[in-house]
């Protein structure tokens, strides 16, 4: 039992050299994107090549493909990792309250403003802001958040002058943007600012190689959050049936 034991442990950490190799070979590191498998490859040169450019980037692909990583790496990964990663999930706000987490409110702006609030783009000044699922602000912000970006400045809601800021902007949605595009629910000319280079996260049906990797790493980190000694095992069975699953949703 033992030698088998060591036998996986050589096995499981030749697999994350590799990974690793190819990761630097990219010309990159994202120790939260795991994945060895052509697809994968394939992201992480682009990601490789994106993290360097000052374009604005829209990452797409279905929930929980890990979109908000792979923005993270590109912000990890450029000349600005050195500033804020601002992450703002455009979904999860209120359209009465995305104006002011976007660009900030003076005191008394209005009911309820008691306090100077410094918005997300403030905040993320020399750095990147991260916008999940952009796909679901509504018409008006996106009139607003175009100025912004042409601009490169944000006035807070009741005051009177504008805030310059220097921000990498990176979006990413799970909804077809072309599709809303047509159906007039998103704006032509902000989804052209935002989609100069459009990066999509494959699905784990497009990478069943990775599956066997991802399980190991994810029971790892529940043996280490349980306070296991040892990492459980998985067998060839529930591999294949992991492998042979379709991961709807």
């Amino acid at each position: 039992r033992l030698t088998l034991e060591r036998a996986l442990e050589h096995i499981r950490l030749t697999a994350e050299n590799r990974q690793l190799r190819r990761q630097l070979e990219a010309g990159f590191q994202s120790p939260d994107i795991i994945g060895s498998s052509p697809a994968m490859i394939r992201l992480m040169e682009t990601v490789a090549q994106v993290a360097v450019s000052e374009a604005t980037v829209m990452v797409t692909g279905e929930s929980g493909t890990g979109k908000e990583l792979v923005a993270a790496a590109i912000h990890f990964n450029s000349p600005r990792k050195v500033g804020p990663f601002v992450k703002v999930n455009c979904a999860a706000i209120t359209d009465t309250l995305l104006e002011s987490e976007l660009f900030g409110h003076e005191k008394g702006a209005f009911t309820g403003a008691d306090r100077r609030k410094e918005g997300c783009f403030v905040q993320a000044d020399g750095g990147s802001l991260f916008l999940d699922e952009v796909g679901e602000m509504p018409i008006a912000m996106q009139v607003k958040l175009l100025r912004v970006i042409q601009e490169k400045a944000v006035r807070p809601v009741g005051a009177e002058h504008e805030i310059p800021v220097d921000v990498s902007i990176l979006s990413a949605s799970h909804k077809n943007l072309e599709q809303l595009l047509r159906e007039g629910q998103f704006r032509q000319d902000l989804y052209y600012r935002i989609n100069v280079i459009d990066i999509t996260v494959p699905s784990l049906r497009d990478r069943v190689e990775d599956i066997p990797l991802l399980a190991e790493q994810i029971l790892q980190s529940s043996a280490q959050k349980s306070g296991l000694e040892r990492t459980p095992g998985i067998s060839k069975d529930a591999v294949a049936a992991l492998m042979n699953y379709s991961f709807p949703g």
